[in-house]
């Protein structure tokens, strides 16, 4: 069974094509089961979308929640259509965005650090004139907000779990494995799955999120995995997914999952 549980769409602002398109891309590559899971708007801010290229408006919210459920009937006996949002965690904020997705009736939810101390993970500055203490912080702070993401109860999907290395790929080998290995045992405690994620071929990185040296620990502890393109244009959707089945093989995973109304299904690989 092929699925993608990592797709976008134009409500965001930075991603070309309507759910539609993506759900007909999902049609043509042979999908099973698609996700759509746009950016969450910024429930905690004071207005409506203070950044348009980004994340949909708030009032906007309701809109994205019909239109999928709309197509996830149209579609329904040709492709199983999945209600999902990427929510993006602020350990400040939590609340907010806790109270803005009571009684939606999502799929799954995808918890994505995409801020580390106010700043971007995909900002290339941040690391200049650091010295090593100061990129091991970086990367500790990153993976403690990570730790604190699967803590919350409000996910079940992690997102991209090494991302900060899209733009700066020496971000992998920064020695931090120690915290790394929290983050893992913590995912594994609270039930919580974390993404192959195949975007990081469309950054300086190339390659997926997470490495094969995190997938092989977050083997050893026994976290679950799922699948996603991220796709921001519709012609990614099931991007690699048969060669990330095959390297999951090699690693060692005998099964990944995807979420139906918040319940983890179980796919053989």
């Amino acid at each position: 069974m092929k699925f993608d549980l990592h797709t976008h769409h134009v409500r965001c602002g930075h991603a070309d094509g309507t759910i539609e398109d993506y759900i007909l891309a999902g049609i043509d590559a042979g999908l099973s089961v698609i996700g759509i899971s746009d950016h969450s708007p910024y429930f905690f801010h004071q207005e409506d979308q203070p950044w348009p290229g980004i994340a949909m408006a708030r009032s906007d919210f309701a809109n994205y929640v019909n239109e999928v459920l709309r197509l996830k009937e149209k579609y329904a006996g040709r492709i199983e259509v999945l209600l999902g949002m990427e929510s993006d965690y602020f350990a400040d904020h939590a609340e907010a965005y806790r109270e803005a997705y009571k009684g939606v009736p999502f799929d799954y939810l995808i918890g994505s650090v995409h801020q580390v101390s106010g700043v971007s993970i995909f900002n290339r500055n941040r690391w200049k004139n650091l010295d090593e203490a100061a990129h091991i912080n970086e990367k500790k702070s990153y993976y403690e907000l990570i730790k604190r993401s699967a803590q919350s109860g409000m996910f079940d999907i992690l997102g991209h779990i090494d991302a900060m290395k899209g733009y700066y790929p020496a971000f992998s080998d920064i020695p931090a494995h120690e915290y790394i290995d929290v983050t893992l045992r913590t995912i594994a405690d609270c039930g919580v799955s974390i993404e192959i994620n195949t975007s990081g071929s469309t950054k300086d990185v190339g390659g997926w999120y997470p490495s094969d040296a995190i997938l092989e620990r977050a083997l050893h502890f026994g976290v679950d995995v799922t699948f996603g393109s991220d796709a921001h244009m519709p012609g990614r959707v099931g991007d690699e997914w048969e060669l990330v089945a095959k390297r999951l093989k090699e690693i060692g995973f005998k099964h990944w999952v995807f979420y139906r109304q918040r319940k983890q299904v179980v796919v053989p690989l």
